[in-house]
């Protein structure tokens, strides 16, 4: 499989992978609608069935999303991508604050995370200035924050409130904007073919997800902290895990890696994406809520966009300083 796709032009890569993903696609969403039209007699039973399949449509808009973005961006070149992953961050970012108490002399901190360190890290990246946008939000703008708070002059949980706002950034900006950084790294004798990275990081990714969830469900193993997650099992994250990397090795032949390289990252992106979604886990179990768009109408109106991005967010940075500094770039 590596050498066929080597062997194929970008424009066959992307005939073919879009025939294959999108074949699975529109197979998984007549499944989903399918299984809408299922009735049971036990009621706890139709309950669990429709929590489930509220989870697989979720997966599934995130998958459509995720393939538009890519066809987009390969389409039309990597600033109108930058933008896109840029509305992203936004509307992640507003999830996450929306769902989180702040208080008037959080304002201005918010109004400079939503206007001003948004734009500025998506231009550094579009710029290609890696070493500053790498370093800008975890120094800078995490020593500029609890200043323009303290200049507001209101000291009531001044910590947390500051802590909570800095997590935002650093997951729904800085995680995120290192998607579209993807596009940009400039290998040798890969014809800038970055879009298909991205494809590539996004796909072991969920993959990974998606496999470490249903085999959860099959082998039903004790979770590893109940309290925060019922699904989360050594068993099933070493199963969804190697699934990922596999994927990866298979799909060496649309990136710049071998197939040794590829398993090697994808094994790097899905533990950085698994253990980021345990995380997120426990950051919604803090808050009370089952999912990021609470328990009705979704903040964002994208229906909890950032249950379906967060395992990307902590993924994507580890994927690609770990591509950055292997290949020397």
């Amino acid at each position: 499989m590596y050498q066929a796709l080597k062997n194929l032009s970008a424009a066959q890569q992307v005939g073919a992978l879009f025939t294959i993903v999108f074949g699975i696609l529109l197979l998984a969403s007549g499944v989903a609608v399918l299984l809408s039209m299922r009735e049971f007699g036990d009621s706890h039973r139709a309950e669990r069935q429709r929590s489930d399949l509220r989870n697989f449509e979720g997966i599934l808009k995130t998958s459509w999303l995720v393939m538009l973005v890519f066809w987009v961006g390969w389409l039309t070149g990597d600033w109108v991508a930058l933008t896109l992953f840029a509305w992203v961050s936004f509307f992640a970012l507003r999830e996450f604050m929306t769902l989180s108490p702040t208080r008037r002399g959080d304002h201005r901190s918010l109004v400079l995370a939503f206007f001003v360190v948004l734009p500025v890290q998506y231009v550094l990246v579009g710029a290609e200035l890696f070493n500053l946008f790498t370093v800008f939000i975890p120094v800078y703008v995490f020593l500029a924050i609890p200043v323009v708070s303290a200049l507001a002059d209101d000291p009531q949980r001044f910590l947390e409130r500051n802590a909570k706002l800095q997590w935002g950034i650093m997951v729904c900006i800085y995680g995120m904007s290192h998607v579209p950084a993807l596009l940009l790294l400039d290998f040798p004798h890969y014809d800038k073919k970055n879009a298909f990275l991205v494809f590539f990081l996004v796909l072991v990714v969920q993959t990974s997800m998606i496999a470490q969830h249903l085999a959860s469900r099959r082998l039903r193993k004790p979770p590893v902290a109940p309290a925060i997650s019922q699904s989360f099992n050594w068993p099933s994250w070493w199963i969804g895990i190697l699934v990922g990397s596999l994927l990866g090795a298979l799909l060496a032949g649309i990136t710049p890696f071998v197939p040794g390289q590829a398993f090697a990252l994808s094994f790097i992106a899905c533990v950085a994406g698994s253990f980021g979604h345990l995380v997120m886990k426990a950051l919604k179990r803090d808050r009370g809520i089952p999912i990021w768009r609470g328990q009705g109408t979704a903040v964002t109106g994208a229906g909890g966009l950032l249950d379906r991005v967060d395992a990307l967010c902590f993924a994507a940075p580890v994927f690609f300083h770990s591509v950055r500094w292997y290949f020397g770039l």
